[in-house]
């Protein structure tokens, strides 16, 4: 595949890095006596020179050997004695909107912690605006050093037929963006019941995928370990990113698949089986490390892709194998280790500099042998990107949400109870399960239970106004009194409404609904805290510090409310994901997620 991320074409400038490494003409930059994590050997290379010229690495002073025959008069040297050398970081799959943010913004936020390329799947933009709002990312994304490679989305909508979406993308539409010179992938292929069942569309954006010679990426997220998997990836899936536990990371690396071991803020992973992965000694060349999804707090408070490497190493993996899983197993997988992926003559210098390899802190970090960030700080600054109109007004609902709009017809049954379906959140998972409750009736109307933690849920379209359908449910497990909304409703990203009193239920909706979207907590009548989203209803146009501390205020909020389990946020956003077992609520109504039908929301 040839790459269109580098600030030179090797091509272009292979003779000028012969004559770099051997003293014929001085290099741009030299950084000496690093420590050079070699991640083609799985080596620590002391006292290491690296030569650079043109953004590619021209030569490596290894052992007896130096890089003082490379510099000239005006070759900057960096003495780099005491850190360590790694390739820039990758993150092989990541949702930029899930941190409320641009692309441009993203790239400041990530590129100070190592992170200098990044894989991205823009399915929430997607799903909003189409295949235009995933190229006005890319406008955005493109005014900034980092690598955003991008996988076009895939499933838009995520399973066909049980939610409604505000644009919908087709095998045509992928293949057309396979001609785009960012694109070096398919986005996730959710969509596994369509694969399996030899739905047209998805096999056809498979098959235009293989024929532009791009990898699959995948979402896998079935117990079937035998023939659905193996269905799965003859297809021509190649990796998967939804894994819960080591037999099933096991099952996929034995079919061949390359595994995204994932530690986002919501989907906390990596404990659950990448211990068991230490101790079994698996070869890890097909593993990859990967974020899924990042709070924005994640990115301000704890770090990127430093922070997943830290956590892998605390859960007992060497960290020169977890680097390899940020590095060159993540450019092999997308076809892009020729350019990227390791410190080696020829290759883009995409490198930083660490205190250490325990927290993997950035001190320096150059992206094509430039230096781009330094003792945490961006030493780029994009300024605020002019999203185009169709981006910024999305919140048609066709009506104004009042009380009434909340209460849930009993259909008939008498005052007393009534047994109803309802979605069990598991903390720090993306699983719900399928469960039976009983809420009370009263006045012909089914009630919230805030004393069993029973709470009404509400997905409003928002895509096709007065046309819109909406539909009712119960979740438990959030624990809190008031209500949320949220516009960050994977994956259609429909009004999300979740309460415990019609009242406040309404005022959430409202706020979203003239604001643009966001996010927004409410009880007893008050507005707790608010994250305006005007951009798809998914991303602010405020630093991301700013917007971190929004966030941070509706976490409070949620704690006051109630709430104890970690990043309700994102957890609340995906009990409309259809794609993911047991049971999800969307726009048209309950949805098995296992059986891929309609469910009622009263049990006989």
């Amino acid at each position: 595949m040839r790459n269109n991320f580098c600030k030179t074409p090797l091509w272009e400038c292979n003779d000028e890095l012969v004559r770099v490494a051997q003293g014929a003409r001085p290099a741009d930059l030299v950084i000496r006596h690093a420590s050079l994590v070699s991640v083609t050997t799985h080596e620590v290379l002391p006292d290491t020179d690296i030569a650079v010229a043109r953004g590619r690495v021209a030569y490596l002073g290894l052992g007896e050997h130096t890089a003082e025959h490379c510099i000239g008069p005006d070759t900057q040297v960096v003495d780099a004695r005491g850190l360590y050398a790694a390739p820039g970081l990758m993150d092989s799959h990541i949702h930029i909107e899930s941190a409320m943010i641009g692309p441009a913004e993203y790239a400041r936020a990530v590129v100070p912690h190592g992170t200098t390329g990044i894989f991205c799947d823009p399915h929430e933009v997607g799903n909003v605006a189409g295949m235009e709002g995933v190229r006005a990312m890319f406008d955005d994304a493109r005014r900034t050093p980092l690598k955003a490679m991008m996988t076009p989305p895939s499933c838009v909508p995520a399973v066909t037929g049980v939610e409604d979406t505000g644009a919908e993308i087709t095998a045509a539409d992928i293949a057309d963006s396979m001609a785009w010179d960012n694109v070096v992938g398919l986005g996730e292929m959710m969509n596994f019941p369509g694969i399996l069942a030899g739905e047209k569309n998805a096999i056809d954006e498979v098959r235009e995928t293989l024929k532009a010679d791009r990898v699959v990426t995948g979402h896998f997220p079935s117990p079937d370990r035998d023939r659905g998997l193996n269905a799965y990836v003859a297809a021509g899936v190649s990796s998967c990113h939804e894994s819960g536990g080591f037999d099933e990371v096991l099952a996929k690396l034995r079919l061949g698949m390359y595994v995204q071991l994932r530690q986002g803020s919501a989907w906390l992973n990596l404990p659950g089986y990448l211990p068991q992965l230490v101790a079994s000694g698996v070869d890890t060349r097909l593993c990859l490390l990967c974020s899924d999804d990042n709070h924005p707090h994640t990115l301000v408070d704890e770090g990127h892709m430093d922070r997943i490497l830290r956590t892998a190493v605390e859960l007992g993996l060497d960290p020169v194998t977890a680097l390899q899983m940020a590095t060159i197993n993540c450019a092999q997988y997308f076809g892009l280790a020729h350019d990227m992926g390791s410190i080696t003559p020829g290759k883009c210098a995409d490198i930083v500099l660490l205190d250490d390899l325990e927290g993997f802190h950035a001190r320096k970090v150059f992206i094509d042998g430039e230096l781009v960030a330094e003792d945490g700080r961006a030493l780029f600054s994009p300024s605020p990107y002019e999203w185009p109109d169709f981006m910024t007004h999305t919140m048609r609902l066709g009506f104004v949400p009042t009380p009434e709009t909340f209460r849930f017809d009993a259909c008939g049954r008498a005052d007393g109870t009534a047994r109803v379906r309802a979605m069990g959140i598991e903390p720090g998972d993306t699983l719900t399960r399928d469960i039976v409750v009983e809420v009370p009736v009263r006045d012909g109307a089914l009630l919230a239970d805030p004393g069993h933690d029973i709470l009404k849920v509400c997905v409003f379209d928002r895509h096709h106004g007065e046309a819109g359908t909406r539909s009712q449910g119960f979740v438990t497990g959030f624990g809190i009194h008031g209500a949320l909304a949220q516009t960050v409703s994977h994956d259609a990203h429909n009004l999300l409404v979740m309460g415990d009193n019609d009242e406040d239920m309404a005022l959430a909706a409202r706020t979203l609904a003239e604001c643009g979207g966001g996010e927004v907590a409410v009880a007893d009548g008050k507005v707790l805290a608010l994250v305006e989203l005007p951009v798809c209803g998914l991303m602010s146009t405020e630093r991301v510090e700013v917007v971190a501390e929004k966030v941070a205020g509706a976490r409070r909020a949620w704690e006051q409310m109630g709430c104890t389990m970690p990043s309700p946020f994102m957890t609340m956003g995906v009990m409309s994901l259809a794609c993911v077992p047991e049971l999800r609520l969307t726009n048209r109504g309950y949805v098995n997620c296992l059986t891929f039908e309609m469910e009622s929301l009263l049990v006989e």
